[in-house]
């Protein structure tokens, strides 16, 4: 486990009868400035973890680059405060920002949530997958939260080809684990196919249209999605999962992707 993500803590755990020392971890949330050509952008709060591919995505999520050509040079500080990017062309810094919905939230430019979908082509797919595909990557997903069992309070996210998990993100915020799958499939030329996300976070708006940037047909949360993404995923053509355990899920969009043996 990286050492910046977590630091050693002492506590006192009270149970009937007791009250002890105890020691333990606690997930590094800390602020990270984004620098775009020389040009501080906005502070991220975040766990400074894989920080290259949490800058790459997030620029890439956002709509200002297309692919990993487009960075001419990205250094992060050794004081893990700070990533500066160097872009091959000028960007626009957006003049202002929102902060999205949730505690931590990510923060999108206010103009593309204003306008929600404008220019973000719907996902074409005709992949399926069985329900018990869905099922098994849920299972292995909270087997992969190594730091979530170090620490507890932070939020993992996946992406898998139906079969296995090609990568997996942890971050103190749910839209930061979206930026580092985003960053290193970038980074690292990847393009699993087929292509679905699981994540242990809520799916709000901002969300889904991370999720659709990367262009994910099927995204898989443990907990429920907002009524605005419901219908951003009908748009959209994404199939919509949640309440995600390893034996149930509920689909609120596209059933058609996925395929349930109906019989006894």
């Amino acid at each position: 486990m990286n050492p910046a993500a977590s630091n050693p803590i002492q506590y006192h755990l009270v149970t009937p009868g007791q009250f002890k020392q105890q020691s333990g971890e606690a997930i590094v949330e800390a602020p990270v400035t984004l620098t775009v050509n020389g040009e501080v952008w906005l502070t991220l709060m975040c766990t400074p973890d894989n920080l290259d591919a949490l800058a790459v995505g997030f620029l890439f999520n956002e709509g200002v680059i297309a692919s990993k050509d487009e960075v001419a040079d990205l250094r992060v500080c050794p004081a893990l405060d700070n990533v500066d990017v160097w872009l091959t062309h000028n960007a626009r810094r957006p003049e202002r920002w929102s902060r999205t919905s949730g505690c931590t939230g990510g923060m999108t430019d206010a103009a593309i949530l204003e306008q929600y979908s404008q220019g973000i082509p719907a996902v074409s797919s005709g992949e399926t997958f069985e329900a018990q595909q869905i099922s098994r990557l849920v299972g292995r997903l909270f087997e992969a939260q190594e730091l979530y069992r170090q620490t507890g309070g932070v939020h993992s996210s996946a992406i898998s080809d139906g079969s296995r998990l090609y990568l997996v993100a942890e971050d103190v915020g749910r839209h930061n684990t979206l930026d580092k799958l985003a960053g290193r499939l970038l980074l690292e030329d990847l393009n699993p196919q087929p292509r679905l996300i699981i994540t242990t976070g809520r799916i709000s708006s901002d969300m889904l249209q991370k999720a659709v940037r990367i262009r994910t047909a099927v995204i898989v949360s443990r907990t429920a999605p907002t009524s605005l993404s419901i219908e951003l995923a009908k748009k959209w053509q994404v199939t919509l999962i949640g309440y995600a355990r390893r034996d149930r899920f509920s689909i609120y969009t596209h059933p058609e992707r996925i395929v349930v043996d109906q019989r006894p």
